[in-house]
């Protein structure tokens, strides 16, 4: 059992978790019968690491990241009852971002499917911006750049701590599937990183 598991299965809330003097666990009770100003607090104590989270989810562009956010935040007013307190309430939370993210590249998957995007001519044999040998990328950058899938298994796996199995069960794939991705990440990391 890895320290990241163990903390987030643990039944004592975390001290990041106390908001004042009043523990998480009572904000939540507290928001869960209507309680607005209780969650606030709860917003205030963790929209940071949820927006950095939808931020490295969205490779990095800030708009995106933040509807997300907003949207993960909605979902969880309106299913705080379903919380049970079973893990912390920010693995809950990092849960409904995945889930949220998920439904949102579904939606603009069947999207784009319904329209037939017409090429620009004017592009055709332009370098795209950054291609140039001489410019350095960056860590974030590079992570931006991954596609999706290897994006999302890297995220949740090297910087968030998630275990394999985890992930699999969050994006509802086969564990293979997780490791497959995160083996693309990496391979495609190091490529844009030697560059």
């Amino acid at each position: 059992m890895t320290r990241h598991s163990a903390v987030r299965k643990s039944t004592i809330p975390l001290q990041s978790e106390w908001s004042g003097n009043e523990s998480s666990r009572a904000l939540i009770g507290r928001a869960q019968n209507g309680d607005v100003d209780a969650f606030e607090l709860l917003y205030n104590e963790h929209s940071g690491r949820v927006y950095a989270l939808c931020l490295r989810l969205m490779g990095g562009e800030q708009t995106a990241a933040t509807e997300l956010m907003q949207d993960v935040f909605v979902r969880a007013w309106k299913n705080l009852g379903k919380f049970r307190g079973e893990s912390a309430f920010s693995s809950w939370l990092h849960r409904l971002a995945v889930n949220a993210m998920l439904e949102n590249a579904r939606s603009d998957k069947r999207r784009a499917a319904r329209v037939l995007p017409m090429e620009d001519t004017s592009q055709i044999g332009a370098i795209a911006p950054g291609d140039s040998p001489e410019l350095r990328i960056d860590l974030e950058r590079a992570i931006a750049r991954l596609p999706a899938g290897a994006r999302t298994a890297f995220v949740l796996h090297d910087i968030e701590g998630y275990q394999h199995k985890e992930i699999a069960e969050q994006l509802g794939v086969a564990v293979g599937t997780v490791k497959a991705q995160l083996h693309r990440a990496h391979k495609l990391l190091i490529q844009a990183l030697d560059r």
